[in-house]
């Protein structure tokens, strides 16, 4: 039996009303407001110490500060978010042109909202439960909480009719609970990982709740048009709510109804700081010295990836360790870097993912590794943008072999240095890019055999095809860069207000 259609839902959560005008905590009256407001679950900076113990701010590293920050120099806007330190409070302060605007978090609440339902709910249930989802209502209740923090914060810094962006499975709730208290503001929310086909989704407890605080958002984005149209099917089961190409109708309180447009967004990278990277001398030279350090093999294999299972490493190492034992790649010839930088050191499923993939390099490494050369160079360390430019530039093939990922901006990244247009791009089926990128070698990351003969296809492939292939990748690429990205959405959540203000006027 169908269940009834539920009517102009209160935000999820709700534990009374937010703010309705731009004041609160930290905030007076005299600050300025923002008529451009980016809520996610960190600011764009990292306090960082020196060994005085004197600290400052510094950008953060990582995709979606990257992606943004053209966009935030621009507009001149606010961005919310935690600092990164729990039981830590700080006030509201610029940062290179931004008002960044921090929401302060208890250690039990980075604990139960972030590590548990974030990273450990929703995180491994919306990436195809490549890992078990945990569901705990402790940790929902953090969520709710937390979330309603964040929308607080936003609430207090948006101008009137300003634009409020949400970011991310961190904050689904938010987008309700801002247009519960802040009617006059146009909100955009981006889904920046895989939205679960429905028989998936279904199995969250709160999957009514998590919808409905979703489509408080004008404009939702996902990065690929399947996940998308997941999130339509799970709102047509779930709620019995219209959905159609134009958008979902959303009903309100006094009986109309209004649009919520959920589509695909793919995100990309800033391409021409890359290039620019990829022109510098002394990047060019370090690209050099890192060949060196490997012994000079003849073709040098890239994985870079943050360490979590949804990355397809394993898969990755057992296909490489298989070419060595198979005597079709030589130690000397080929070599294998990995970068794996620290993720979520907590949780309990990235601790057993770091010691497997430690086992097995070294296992491979003891097995083939000579005086001169090492089978895999592991490097379980972030670097900053310019280390990493340089070995794109060495790497001759960019091995991306998700089991399942939003988009995976480091594919993007890789073939926007290769200003040369020589390398091949390995890249999963299951990641965002590969619906942008179909030049690149596509793979089934499950298939081990598969990957091991698309290994030495990129190996082997000829000068003229490797141009061929990379020109067609960078034309993709530079085309579709963060900036047409942002313009996209921006457009989008601008056409919702106009809208808007017709069906006021």
């Amino acid at each position: 039996m169908s269940e009834p259609r539920k009517a102009a839902p209160r935000s999820p959560g709700s534990e009374g009303p937010l703010p309705s005008s731009a004041s609160g905590p930290g905030v007076s009256e005299a600050d300025r407001r923002a008529d451009l407001v980016v809520v996610a679950n960190r600011l764009p900076v990292d306090k960082v110490t020196d060994p005085d113990g004197d600290s400052e701010w510094r950008r953060s590293p990582g995709g979606l500060v990257t992606a943004l920050e053209p966009v935030m120099r621009r507009a001149d806007g606010a961005w919310v978010g935690w600092p990164g330190q729990p039981d830590i409070e700080v006030e509201p302060f610029e940062f290179e042109g931004t008002h960044l605007v921090p929401v302060s978090l208890s250690a039990d609440e980075v604990e139960n909202y972030y590590e548990g339902m974030s990273n450990d709910t929703f995180w491994p249930l919306y990436h195809d439960v490549i890992s078990p989802p945990r569901y705990r209502r402790v940790w929902w209740d953090a969520y709710v909480r937390v979330n309603r923090r964040f929308a607080e914060a936003a609430a207090s810094v948006a101008a009137e009719g300003a634009t409020v962006w949400v970011q991310d499975y961190q904050l689904q709730l938010v987008p309700a609970m801002l247009r519960e208290a802040r009617p006059d503001l146009t909100i955009g929310y981006f889904h920046h990982i895989p939205f679960p086909a429905y028989g998936l989704y279904s199995q969250l407890p709160w999957r009514r709740q998590v919808l409905e605080g979703l489509l408080g958002a004008d404009v939702i984005g996902f990065q690929r048009v399947a996940d998308a149209g997941n999130f339509a099917r799970a709102v047509r089961r779930q709620l019995r709510y219209q959905t159609k190409a134009t958008g979902i109708t959303v009903p309100l309180p006094d009986g109309t109804s209004r649009n919520a447009l959920a589509k695909a967004f793919p995100i990309s990278i800033d391409a021409s700081s890359y290039i620019e990277l990829a022109e510098r001398p002394d990047i060019i030279a370090r690209a050099a010295e890192i060949r060196e350090s490997l012994g000079n093999p003849k073709k040098i294999l890239l994985g870079v990836d943050r360490l979590d299972y949804t990355k397809g490493i394993r898969h990755r190492l057992k296909a490489f360790g298989e070419l060595l034992e198979d005597g079709r790649v030589k130690v000397e010839d080929v070599t294998l870097v990995q970068v794996a930088s620290p993720s979520r050191e907590r949780v309990d499923a990235y601790m057993q993912l770091r010691d497997e993939i430690e086992l097995t390099v070294g296992r491979i490494n003891g097995d083939h590794d000579t005086m001169g050369h090492t089978a895999i160079r592991y490097l379980h360390q972030a670097y900053p943008r310019e280390e990493m430019v340089a070995l794109f530039l060495a790497a001759d093939v960019m091995l991306v072999t998700a089991l399942r990922d939003g988009m995976n901006l480091v594919a993007k990244e890789y073939v926007a240095t290769r200003t040369d247009n020589r390398g091949v791009l390995v890249l999963s089926e299951f990641a965002g890019a590969a619906d942008e990128l179909p030049s690149a070698i596509r793979i089934n990351p499950h298939d081990i055999g598969g990957m091991k003969e698309a290994i030495m296809r990129a190996i082997e492939m000829p000068a003229a095809e490797q141009g061929r292939r990379m020109r067609a990748l960078r034309k993709k690429v530079l085309e579709n860069d963060v900036d047409r990205w942002s313009r996209s959405f921006l457009d989008a959540l601008e056409e919702a207000r106009r809208a808007k203000k017709r069906g006021r006027a």
